[in-house]
Protein backbone atom coordinates (compact mmCIF):
# COMPACT_ATOMS: atom_id res chain seq x y z
CA UNK A 1 0.00 0.00 0.00
CA UNK A 2 1.26 3.46 -0.87
CA UNK A 3 0.92 6.41 1.51
CA UNK A 4 1.66 9.89 0.09
CA UNK A 5 2.04 12.99 2.25
CA UNK A 6 2.72 16.53 0.99
CA UNK A 7 5.03 19.03 2.67
CA UNK A 8 5.30 22.54 1.21
CA UNK A 9 8.81 23.59 0.16
CA UNK A 10 8.74 26.95 -1.58
CA UNK A 11 6.68 26.16 -4.68
CA UNK A 12 7.52 22.46 -4.63
CA UNK A 13 6.01 19.73 -2.52
CA UNK A 14 8.11 16.96 -1.13
CA UNK A 15 6.44 13.57 -1.40
CA UNK A 16 7.35 10.77 0.94
CA UNK A 17 6.33 7.38 -0.40
CA UNK A 18 6.13 4.57 2.10
CA UNK A 19 5.89 1.08 0.67
CA UNK A 20 6.34 -1.89 2.96
CA UNK A 21 8.31 0.14 5.50
CA UNK A 22 10.70 1.82 3.01
CA UNK A 23 10.68 5.60 2.56
CA UNK A 24 11.71 7.29 -0.68
CA UNK A 25 11.67 11.08 -1.21
CA UNK A 26 10.73 12.67 -4.51
CA UNK A 27 9.94 16.19 -5.66
CA UNK A 28 6.49 17.16 -6.91
CA UNK A 29 6.14 19.81 -9.62
CA UNK A 30 3.04 21.13 -11.32
CA UNK A 31 2.34 20.34 -14.97
CA UNK A 32 3.16 23.85 -16.25
CA UNK A 33 6.51 23.85 -14.47
CA UNK A 34 7.29 20.37 -15.83
CA UNK A 35 6.58 21.53 -19.38
CA UNK A 36 8.74 24.64 -19.10
CA UNK A 37 11.63 22.96 -17.25
CA UNK A 38 11.57 19.46 -18.75
CA UNK A 39 15.24 19.47 -19.72
CA UNK A 40 16.44 20.35 -16.21
CA UNK A 41 14.01 17.84 -14.68
CA UNK A 42 15.40 15.10 -16.91
CA UNK A 43 18.92 16.02 -15.79
CA UNK A 44 17.85 15.76 -12.15
CA UNK A 45 16.18 12.41 -12.78
CA UNK A 46 19.32 11.09 -14.50
CA UNK A 47 21.18 11.84 -11.26
CA UNK A 48 18.79 9.63 -9.29
CA UNK A 49 15.99 11.95 -8.21
CA UNK A 50 12.35 11.04 -8.79
CA UNK A 51 9.98 13.77 -9.98
CA UNK A 52 6.21 13.53 -9.51
CA UNK A 53 4.17 15.64 -11.93
CA UNK A 54 0.88 16.94 -10.53
CA UNK A 55 -2.14 18.53 -12.16
CA UNK A 56 -4.19 20.77 -9.89
CA UNK A 57 -2.22 19.42 -6.92
CA UNK A 58 -3.08 15.79 -7.73
CA UNK A 59 -0.12 13.52 -8.59
CA UNK A 60 -0.60 12.29 -12.17
CA UNK A 61 2.76 10.91 -13.35
CA UNK A 62 6.24 10.02 -12.14
CA UNK A 63 9.45 10.84 -14.00
CA UNK A 64 12.11 8.25 -13.16
CA UNK A 65 15.44 7.22 -14.68
CA UNK A 66 15.60 4.19 -16.95
CA UNK A 67 17.69 1.29 -15.80
CA UNK A 68 19.97 -0.10 -18.49
CA UNK A 69 19.02 -3.55 -19.71
CA UNK A 70 21.55 -6.16 -18.78
CA UNK A 71 21.99 -8.43 -21.75
CA UNK A 72 23.80 -11.71 -21.43
CA UNK A 73 26.56 -12.05 -23.99
CA UNK A 74 25.60 -14.00 -27.10
CA UNK A 75 26.80 -17.55 -27.40
CA UNK A 76 27.98 -18.41 -30.92
CA UNK A 77 26.07 -21.16 -32.67
CA UNK A 78 22.87 -20.79 -30.63
CA UNK A 79 19.74 -19.88 -32.59
CA UNK A 80 16.12 -20.95 -32.98
CA UNK A 81 16.74 -23.05 -36.10
CA UNK A 82 19.58 -25.04 -34.60
CA UNK A 83 22.04 -23.86 -37.26
CA UNK A 84 25.51 -24.01 -35.77
CA UNK A 85 27.63 -23.36 -38.87
CA UNK A 86 27.60 -21.51 -42.19
CA UNK A 87 28.99 -23.07 -45.35
CA UNK A 88 31.97 -21.40 -47.02
CA UNK A 89 29.92 -20.83 -50.19
CA UNK A 90 26.96 -19.28 -48.32
CA UNK A 91 27.20 -15.98 -50.20
CA UNK A 92 28.32 -17.46 -53.52
CA UNK A 93 26.21 -16.68 -56.62
CA UNK A 94 23.12 -18.88 -56.96
CA UNK A 95 22.84 -21.44 -59.79
CA UNK A 96 20.96 -20.32 -62.92
CA UNK A 97 18.00 -22.68 -62.29
CA UNK A 98 17.44 -21.22 -58.80
CA UNK A 99 17.66 -17.65 -60.12
CA UNK A 100 15.10 -18.58 -62.83
CA UNK A 101 12.72 -19.95 -60.14
CA UNK A 102 12.82 -16.52 -58.45
CA UNK A 103 12.22 -14.74 -61.75
CA UNK A 104 15.69 -13.24 -61.87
Amino acid sequence: MTNLTNRGLGGHSELVKREQGAAMASTQVNLYEAKTQLSSLVDRVAKGEEIVIAKAGKPMAKLIALTPESKAPRKPGKNLLGITYIEDDFDAPLPEDVLHDFGL
